[in-house]
């Protein structure tokens, strides 16, 4: 029920009602400590013992904020919690929301607050005041200073809801919180965004500058809980660790507590898809050229490249739309051989275009013309491409400019996600192997590749091989376990799979095999039928090569762990070298250690 919808005399009774004793009944949430679990504060909440069902506690303060009595009802609820709070007797911290509005009513004064919360006997130095805010703070440096009288009697401030309604950096900066609480949006499903995972992270760094410790609410998953450990998060708060109860608890869920018997390193999300720095359009390389419509004479195109000696080519239009792209370089041969000009110059330009130039429209993606660079047509490399907007002219753009930009752009995301798979690449790689090495017991680190695979690559050509790059991955992530278990595609035929599944060595044997007995599938039958290729070796001599397989070399880490991942890796692919030489599936160095590695 909307609080507008309620008469002027029914909100003047409810708001009347709530202010009497025992109107408000108090509940608690645990708040705890994420690397122990312990119990170190409760959140006070507020509960309507009179209200109808479908009206909540924040439609009574909605009501109240009606009326002008915002800061009657909360310093109400207030002295209702911390009376409630001081007769448990619990020595932990209290959480008490106070919005902002409410601190800055002219009929509010800090000492009302504080009087508030200490009516009851609790000392303030227990206390934090949630600064909590559905309106936009108009003065936040009055905020602060309002809150300084109560800060320098021991009260701490926290910032309410951060990443939510009007909780912004602003009023981090100028309340300076000693806690701030991010948002219930942010954390739940953090194990699953690469989205909230990178914000969570930037709020990590913000917290360590700053000198303000963090608070992570709303969690409700055990993955989400790993997420907020391996990140730093230094407190958490949800239904997984505890529901709002009329009593304080002593310990968190025993859902919770598996999080302490579960020494893995979360896998975190990463973005799917191509990955580039910062989105980049066609558009981007836009060149403004003058066209020619297709009724005009070859002449007068030599004309236009004479008095524009920059254009590289010129665009043919019909009605604004291009209908076809004359190159500068071709057009001057062909007007060179003889008698062209007198059998040419009067005709049609389009005898002098390519009826089939590249043409795109100035909001894609450069990303997505990579497919293009691969093509066989390579003519746009001399003629450039046609730059459109809603399917009309709007310019040029040079092949060469293209070429560059689209190898920058993949170059610089290969280092983070294989543009062919989409797997991370070498720098998640090492991230993810240098985390396990600071916070895992036991874990394998496997280096795969492919056997004869160049062989295959060159007779079938790229595409062919591609195809089966991608059937290695898509085996390799459907076998392992993505809550423990990473896939990296650092080139090539080359992937590291770092395991933190116990039974990693049967996930191998079984990847290991359903890709033998794939991988015959991409051959042509008539390969398939003399099982191989018949090629040459690297002298020129004949060879037959058969089947393309897998093989995998691992290293199995113990503690004491590595200080490096480098000296690792390098074990990893020493042991795939030997599987390779022996001709084995699956080759496991024996366990390593730091000393070893």
């Amino acid at each position: 029920m909307s609080a507008i919808l309620v008469h002027d005399h029914s909100r003047k009774a409810m708001l009347e009602r709530a202010l009497a004793a025992g109107s408000l009944l108090p509940v608690f949430q645990p708040v705890v400590r994420v690397d122990t679990l312990e119990v170190v504060a409760h959140e006070g909440l507020s509960r309507c013992a009179f209200m109808p069902a479908d009206i909540t506690i924040l439609d009574l303060l909605d009501l109240a904020r009606m009326e002008g009595r915002l800061a009657d009802v909360e310093l109400h609820a207030a002295r209702t919690i911390c009376h409630a709070f001081a007769a448990q007797m619990d020595s932990g911290r209290l959480l008490v929301n106070l919005s902002a509005h409410a601190i800055l009513q002219d009929a509010m004064r800090p000492d009302e607050v504080l009087f508030a919360l200490t009516a009851s006997g609790l000392d303030p130095a227990r206390v934090t005041i949630e600064v909590t805010e559905r309106d936009v703070v108009e003065d936040p440096a009055r905020l602060a200073h309002a809150l300084g009288y109560l800060r320098a009697h021991g009260v701490r401030i926290a910032l309410d809801d951060f990443g939510n309604g009007h909780s912004n950096f602003e009023m981090w900066n100028e309340i300076h919180p000693d806690v701030v609480k991010i948002d219930r949006y942010l954390i739940h499903g953090i194990s699953r965004s690469a989205g909230r995972l990178a914000i969570v992270r930037s709020l990590c760094q913000v917290a360590e500058t700053l000198g303000t410790d963090l608070v992570g609410e709303g969690v409700e998953d055990l993955a989400d809980l790993r997420v907020l450990r391996d990140l730093g998060v230094p407190f958490a708060q949800g239904f997984l660790i505890g529901r709002p109860a009329p009593g304080v608890v002593s310990e968190a869920s025993a859902e919770a507590k598996q999080l302490l018997r579960t020494p893995s390193v979360p896998v975190l999300p990463r973005p799917r898809g191509p990955v580039t720095q910062r989105p980049t359009q066609v558009g981007h390389l836009l060149m403004e050229a003058p066209a020619v419509h297709s009724r005009q004479t070859n002449e007068e195109v030599m004309a236009l490249f004479v008095d524009h000696p920059e254009l590289h080519a010129v665009a043919v239009v019909n009605d604004g739309h291009p209908i076809g792209l004359i190159n500068r370089r071709l057009a001057n041969e062909r007007m060179a051989q003889p008698f062209a000009r007198e059998l040419l110059a009067r005709k049609s330009c389009t005898a002098l275009m390519n009826a089939a130039p590249l043409v795109c429209d100035e909001q894609r993606s450069l990303e997505s013309l990579a497919d293009v660079l691969r093509g066989e047509d390579q003519r746009y490399l001399a003629d450039g491409f046609i730059v459109t907007s809603g399917g009309r002219y709007r310019g040029l753009g040079t092949g060469e400019a293209l070429v560059r930009r689209v190898s920058e752009l993949r170059i610089d995301a290969a280092r983070h996600a294989n543009p062919l798979t989409f797997l991370p690449g070498n720098i998640p790689t090492t991230e993810h192997l240098e985390r396990l090495l600071g916070g895992c017991e036991r874990f394998a680190v496997v280096h795969v590749d492919l056997t004869d695979f160049k062989p295959f690559n060159d007779h079938y050509g790229y595409a062919r091989g591609d195809e089966m790059i991608r059937l290695l991955s898509s085996l390799l992530s459907e076998h392992v376990d993505p809550a423990l278990d990473f896939v990296g595609h650092i080139g090539g035929d080359d992937f590291i799979v770092l395991f933190q599944s116990p039974d990693w060595e049967a996930r191998c044997e079984r990847a290991v095999a359903a890709f033998n007995l794939r991988s015959p599938h991409l051959f042509d039958p008539a390969d398939i039928a003399r099982g191989g290729l018949r090629g040459q070796d690297r002298r020129g001599a004949p060879q037959f090569y058969p089947f393309t397989t897998v093989v995998m070399g691992a290293v199995a880490l113990s503690p004491p762990l590595p200080l490096r991942a480098q000296p690792i890796t390098k074990l990893a692919a020493r042991a795939k070298r030997h599987a390779k030489r022996i001709g084995v599936g699956v080759h496991v160095l024996a366990r390593a250690t730091a000393a070893d590695a």
